[in-house]
């Protein structure tokens, strides 16, 4: 996909999003739309992935350490053909295999279950020193939340993939600045994130993670790097592309009413209508 393209299919995704959420009448919006171009470079661009065999053994596993952003997750996923866009309005509803948090038994293309803060990274470490081990060629990438580094185990995992080189992983950190109870800094504040990695002997790379070109730079930068795992630290913006959700807190865990839900469309049919013309 070229850049256009890719942005097109991220305001796709935020669409669907917004739309799952607002179905739901509950769910996680704001990290889901601030991470929508990482996830959409990462499965349309980025990843060795076949919706039409989701469980090749040789394919790139993704952990969504920040379990609570499912929607974004789901969209990509159902975006990438891995299962029907309209199965998205079933979201968090009885029945439905789109449970509120990843659930890897159910959904085509999750590879771990997530949702309890800070363990998510740590399965992305061991599923990286089992790459290692059985000398598969497979890559690791897993997204994390700015608020969720709070957590111990996160700096555990750490630790550990430094120490054992993994060069075939690949930690994302969502840095939006707001977890539920506000800015991550006024709350328990986790900067300067990219030196505490660096600290952990990670290859640090800080871009905006809202920009395809610094995206496409950072991953490939990645690849490239060798004897160390690689934290990307991106810069976000909460509820992107929603003129009442971005930057604000109350936006991470809020579904919108049916008004709500026609604004945020038509913002989101704008920021469309302008890639278009592009």
């Amino acid at each position: 996909m070229n850049k256009l393209e890719l942005m097109k299919t991220a305001n796709e995704i935020r669409k669907s999003i917004v739309t799952a959420v607002h179905s739901a009448k509950s769910g996680h919006p704001g990290g889901s739309l601030s991470a929508a171009d990482i996830y959409t470079y990462l499965f349309f661009e980025e990843m060795n992935i076949d919706p039409k065999d989701p469980k090749k053994a040789e394919r790139d596993r993704f952990v969504l350490s920040k379990g609570h952003t499912a929607p974004g997750y789901y969209s990509t996923l159902a975006h990438r053909g891995f299962f029907p866009v309209e199965d998205l309005t079933t979201l968090r509803k009885v029945g439905s295999y789109l449970q509120g948090h990843p659930d890897m038994k159910h959904i085509p293309g999750v590879d771990m279950s997530s949702g309890s803060l800070g363990q998510g990274i740590s399965a992305a470490v061991g599923m990286a020193i089992s790459a290692k081990l059985s000398e598969d060629d497979y890559r690791v990438y897993t997204l994390l939340g700015d608020g969720e580094i709070q957590e111990g185990q996160v700096w555990e995992a750490s630790m550990l993939a430094a120490h054992r080189k993994l060069d075939n992983l690949v930690v994302i950190v969502d840095n939006n600045n707001l977890q539920i109870d506000g800015p991550i800094d006024e709350v328990n504040s986790p900067y300067p994130i990219d030196k505490k990695f660096e600290a952990f002997n990670f290859h640090v790379i800080n871009i905006n993670g809202n920009d395809f070109d610094e995206i496409a730079a950072a991953f490939k930068e990645a690849r490239e790097t060798k004897g160390q795992p690689t934290a990307i630290i991106a810069k976000t913006v909460k509820g992107k592309d929603v003129s009442f959700m971005e930057n604000q807190a109350a936006w991470h865990g809020n579904a919108p009413n049916d008004e709500q839900y026609a604004v945020a469309m038509a913002d989101l049919e704008k920021v469309g209508e302008a890639l278009c013309q592009m």
